[in-house]
């Protein structure tokens, strides 16, 4: 368990400064464990470049404030906000192409695609092309394809994954106000979507690349699935709705034919959310976020379209949502949202599990790292040792020193 005493002298720092000159310091002897910068708005995702001199944080609208891409610098490991880029709607999900070039961000009814040499420089407009998506669509969630020729993209109010092509998205060229002016070529890149459940959040790739990995926070109801569990979010708790699942899809196929191209659907708890890979692809961890728990699946047995896959399941903190795999898979950490608490500016925790101990006797949760409100997406960078964490309510971005974790942990 966490010694409690280290633990006080590791509590994470605040640094709240004024936007485009919010900094904090981290130096290599005096690293500490976890720190936090003020935001402009409220954070959705985070996303960092290879050389983790960018970091990208896309920024709802609240109170007046207009949305946007919030754009980072870290200079030697100074981080500072170097510039709000406003958008139209409220960015959500954040992706990188593999090569650098692009950053997609999903905005409700959009999926918006940014030169990232202009978001860094700030010159001229980064935002070069509009892909829509129909009205109410909730484009969540991005991710793309190891070889950046494929995007999908979830759609929260759909029930459906859009399957996009990249390439013909690079066709098209990068003259803002040219592309304004044609959005039925970009449509035309639209490749089909993928029928799912209800809310449809994660999309996480296998190791290989040949499986997406998704969560459906319901069932379909034309699955068939039985009515176990009370609604989430403080509605008639008299009402049952099916289990959520993980959706298994053949990348492969939905680039062809996306209507036919999903493999297997898997029971997995109330609103399941967010998805994490073990480094070596063998196990799927997911938020499930109304059971407060953390389900761990065996990879093999997801995949099998038998859909008979049983998770172990781990109890953490209240409505745990983001969720990432650290120290080469020796842990997972999970973020208890608290998302229906009362007190909407209440602090949260972060559960820290040792992947070691599950399946075994011994409890994986071996620690808890103090956080901001409502824990909502994490980013480990490219390099392993900075995890970044968007705090929606506490409008703030923190940096967890992923060294830290082991001694957090007893070990």
């Amino acid at each position: 368990m966490v010694n409690h005493r280290c633990f006080s002298r590791l509590r994470f720092l605040f640094a709240i400064c004024a936007l485009c000159i919010s900094t904090r310091r981290m130096d290599a002897d005096e690293l500490p464990a976890s720190f936090q910068i003020s935001l402009p708005g409220h954070p959705f995702d985070v996303t960092a470049s290879a050389d983790q001199q960018w970091i990208f944080v896309s920024i709802t609208s609240d109170e007046g404030k207009k949305p946007g891409i919030a754009v980072l610098k870290n200079t030697s490991g100074q981080i500072a906000v170097v510039r709000m880029v406003p958008m139209g709607r409220s960015p959500s999900g954040l992706v990188l192409t593999h090569h650098g070039d692009m950053l997609i961000a999903t905005a409700g009814d959009y999926v918006v695609f940014f030169d990232t040499l202009r978001l860094e420089e700030g010159n001229g407009s980064p935002a070069f092309q509009w892909v829509a998506r129909g009205a109410k669509a909730g484009c969540v969630y991005a991710n793309v394809t190891s070889d950046d020729k494929t995007l999908f993209v979830s759609d929260e109010s759909k029930q459906t994954i859009t399957v996009i092509d990249l390439e013909r998205i690079r066709s098209l060229g990068r003259d803002s106000e040219v592309n304004l002016g044609r959005p039925t070529e970009a449509a035309a890149a639209v490749i089909g979507r993928i029928p799912v459940g209800s809310s449809p959040v994660a999309l996480t790739f296998s190791k290989d690349g040949r499986w997406l990995f998704t969560t459906s926070e319901v069932a379909a109801l034309e699955w068939g699935w039985p009515r176990v569990l009370p609604q989430e979010g403080g509605k008639s708790s008299q009402r049952k709705v099916p289990e959520g699942a993980v959706v298994v899809v053949d990348v492969a196929k939905a680039r062809i034919n996306p209507q036919h191209c999903i493999v297997a659907r898997v029971p997995a708890g109330g609103s399941p959310v967010r998805l994490a890979l073990s480094p070596d692809g063998t196990h799927v961890f997911v938020s499930a976020r109304s059971s407060n728990a953390v389900l761990v699946f065996d990879t093999a047995e997801l995949i099998d379209e038998s859909g008979r896959a049983k998770p172990k399941k781990i109890e953490v903190g209240k409505s745990p949502v983001p969720i990432v795999v650290v120290a080469d898979g020796k842990f997972v950490i999970v973020g208890n949202s608290n998302r229906y608490s009362t007190d909407i500016s209440e602090a949260s925790t972060l559960t820290v599990l040792d992947t070691s101990r599950i399946g075994s006797a011994l409890n994986p949760v071996v620690g808890n790292i103090p956080c901001g409100a409502f824990p909502r997406n994490f980013c480990l960078a490219p390099d392993g040792k900075m995890l970044l964490l968007t705090n929606f309510r506490s409008q703030s971005l923190q940096v967890i020193d992923v060294s830290h974790i082991s001694m957090m942990s007893g070990q």
